[in-house]
């Protein structure tokens, strides 16, 4: 796999031009998937002409999808009104090589060697509450008080959860007062009292009523973050746009509270 290579992103040859053959080889997927061919063959004829134009899709989590890329699309397409994004909101990883998105903001390394990764820091997650639900329930000074509360979480543990719940004793599926596969549910279970739960750091810190970090010192993850597209897409203007884009806002929001950790700190 190569990275950093992004920078450059790939002109598509017209379907009209002689070399049309070339276009379909290029987006044809591994295995499979004649809808998701039909659907990249439209976003790339957008993107032929002039400037930064046509479709692009972007895939992400749910809570990337909600908390992080809204402000970095709308000033994108402030910029480059004649782009067109598509957002895919899943936990599911989209398959980049069957071409179902253009971009993905992923939490794991790329792995295919067919794709350009950009490795653009760490998020911080943690342990969070509302200064209500404190005030209420008291504040856990160690993770064994935990079982004191009331804890938002899963409900069918990914091989993610199972190791992150390794660091801290007591928070596993049968003592979730809530249990939800939904991390936009979790999400809001916390912001609205229900419980003390995990969430990213910066989010929490943003918020308009922000919530405070319960057990810092005992419990924190860093989930690295990536951005991935096809090598294919590399010498195409909005694709490069885009991607070069969500590498440089994403580590910041409008008031310059890192929301991204960069790589290498």
């Amino acid at each position: 796999m190569s990275a950093d290579r992004a920078g450059t992103g790939v002109v598509y040859a017209h379907p009209n031009r002689a070399d049309a053959n070339r276009c379909r080889t290029c987006v044809t997927p591994a295995r499979g998937g004649e809808e998701s061919v039909a659907a990249t063959l439209a976003r790339t004829a957008a993107k032929q002409g002039d400037g930064i134009t046509g479709v692009v899709r972007v895939t992400a989590s749910e809570v990337i999808g909600v908390e992080v890329l809204p402000p970095i699309i709308a000033a994108l397409r402030d910029q480059h009104p004649g782009l067109k994004v598509e957002l895919a909101l899943s936990n599911r990883m989209q398959d980049l090589l069957r071409r179902e998105a253009d971009i993905a903001v992923r939490m794991a390394r790329p792995e295919q060697e067919q794709l350009i990764a950009r490795h653009i820091g760490r998020i911080e997650l943690g342990l969070h509450a509302t200064p209500e639900y404190l005030d209420k329930r008291g504040t856990p000074d160690s993770t064994g008080q935990l079982a004191e509360h009331a804890l938002i979480g899963f409900d069918h543990a990914t091989p993610f959860i199972r190791g992150a719940a390794k660091s801290v004793r007591g928070f596993d599926r049968e003592r979730f007062a809530i249990r939800t596969d939904s991390d936009l549910a979790q999400l809001a279970l916390i912001r609205f009292g229900a419980g003390i739960g995990i969430c990213q750091a910066p989010i929490a810190r943003r918020a308009a009523r922000p919530l405070i970090r319960v057990l810092p010192d005992q419990f924190a993850l860093q989930l690295d973050t990536w951005i991935a597209m096809h090598e294919g897409l590399r010498h195409n203007p909005s694709c490069k746009t885009t991607f070069d884009a969500l590498a440089a806002s994403a580590r910041a929001d409008g008031h310059g509270d890192a929301m991204i950790a960069p790589a290498g700190n």
